[in-house]
């Protein structure tokens, strides 16, 4: 164990929570819980939440985990923080006192984007750990049940992993099922004086293309047991909890990066500290040559948003914006070009990267525009329900965006939705700008 002591951790939490609240954050309480390194590459492996549900790509996680920790590849994280009222974070018995510092400052930047961004108002902070809990019990419970079994608990999951973010990406707008659908639109159409409603299909289902694919198919699949029901439902409300996060993953690194900057400049450490903390800032906030570090950009972003706007301006920013608004209101031509930010794609032909545009003066919004398709979720496939036929046959969209399919992985996850549906399913895209259909 390294040299300190919870008397030590208790004195500098008290100094990092009067400082954080002198710059007017405002953050869930958080409880510090102390691990090993193999307790850490567990939590990472299943997503800080030790009481989540168990399934191999957990295992399979923390086995890659583990495998590049002990060959050197990868190092730990610092910090892992829960999204929960009380906040949760772990600490690593093997990190020396400075680190723990760096760390606890870092998790109150964090802790404050969670209670106060609009992305995660709801999240149920709350009864978060208490939900996860009992998902956890409820798929160990269908697992050990004889007439189930783990092949089938496992099967459904699969299917459902596959599909696992075709949910709503504007978290906090409420999903209408059918029946609450078809009484608002009884309403707009009793109401209405214009006759738009002459050929519209009230019996039709969906009454508008539904986003959320998981919670569709276990509204409408009447063949359904129901604890295979209860595990769809399962894997999309974990889900929706983690949209958020995915959707502001550079604006939350980069605030907790600002804020940890902050605190510990202003805690008056000793030389000897403050020279640990030097190393450590610097390795998390670097740029890495050929991709996006999300701490250095969202803390290269908030620290010029500082400089021009000052600190109330940021204050508002960690409060309204998700990645792609971010980047979109305030990756300008200046942090373009400072950043040296460019665009590259892979040419099959060629066998090896090309860089396509680079952040000079007439190119630097092609760049931005670049980066707004891979941040947050955007890299991933729009699916739409457009419809359920009176025959039982599900028709799917895919909402093309000038981005063609992987067809091989396409149909991997079609597959998993064939699992999940009992009838038949047709999937549109667009393929080189012809319509293909599966």
């Amino acid at each position: 164990m390294a040299d300190w002591s919870m008397e030590e951790i208790q004195e500098w939490d008290k100094k990092i929570c009067a400082l954080g609240e002198s710059l007017g954050l405002d953050w869930y309480p958080i409880e510090y819980e102390i691990c090993d390194y193999k307790e850490m590459i567990g939590h990472m492996a299943y997503t800080g939440l030790p009481t989540h549900y168990r399934h191999w790509s957990f295992g399979k996680s923390f086995d890659r985990i583990q495998t590049e920790y002990n060959l050197g590849m990868s190092g730990l994280p610092y910090e892992m923080i829960i999204n929960s009222n009380p906040s949760i974070s772990y600490l690593m018995t093997e990190n020396p006192m400075p680190t723990h510092v760096l760390t606890m400052a870092h998790c109150v930047g964090h802790s404050d984007f969670f209670k106060n961004n609009r992305m995660f108002a709801e999240t149920g902070a709350d009864t978060a750990i208490d939900r996860f809990k009992s998902a956890g019990k409820r798929v160990k419970k269908y697992m050990e049940d004889p007439n189930i079994g783990p092949e089938a608990v496992e099967k459904i999951l699969d299917a459902c992993h596959a599909i696992k973010f075709q949910v709503p990406r504007t978290p906090g707008l409420k999903r209408r099922n059918h029946k609450e659908m078809k009484k608002y639109y009884k309403k707009l159409i009793t109401n209405d004086q214009t006759g738009w409603w002459n050929d519209f299909d009230i019996n039709k289902i969906p009454l508008e293309p539904d986003s959320n694919l998981l919670a569709f198919i276990a509204e409408h699949n009447r063949f359904l047991e129901e604890w295979e029901r209860d595990l769809i439902r399962i894997v999309e409300q974990d889900s929706q909890y983690f949209v958020p996060q995915a959707c502001t993953k550079i604006m939350n690194e980069g605030w907790a990066c600002m804020i940890h900057e902050k605190i510990v400049n202003a805690l008056g450490i000793p030389d000897d500290y403050f020279l640990s903390f030097i190393r450590l800032h610097n390795q998390v906030v670097r740029p890495h040559l050929g991709r996006i570090n999300p701490y250095h950009l969202g803390f290269k972003m908030f620290k010029y948003i500082e400089e021009k706007y000052g600190f109330k301006e940021c204050l508002r920013v960690r409060e309204t914006h998700n990645d792609e608004t971010f980047i979109k209101t305030y990756l300008n031509e200046e942090l373009c070009k400072e950043l040296n930010l460019f665009s590259y794609s892979f040419h099959n032909r060629e066998g090896y990267n090309k860089i396509t545009d680079v952040s000079s003066d007439d190119r630097w919004q092609t760049v931005r525009d670049d980066l707004i398709k891979v941040v947050a979720l955007n890299s991933i496939p729009v699916v739409l329900v457009k419809e359920l036929t009176k025959g039982g046959t599900l028709i799917l969209e895919h909402e093309h965006d000038g981005r063609d399919l992987e067809l091989s992985e396409a149909n991997k996850v079609f597959e998993h939705i064939n699992d999940l549906w009992a009838g038949e399913v047709r999937f549109t895209t667009i393929i080189e700008d012809e319509t293909w259909e599966f």
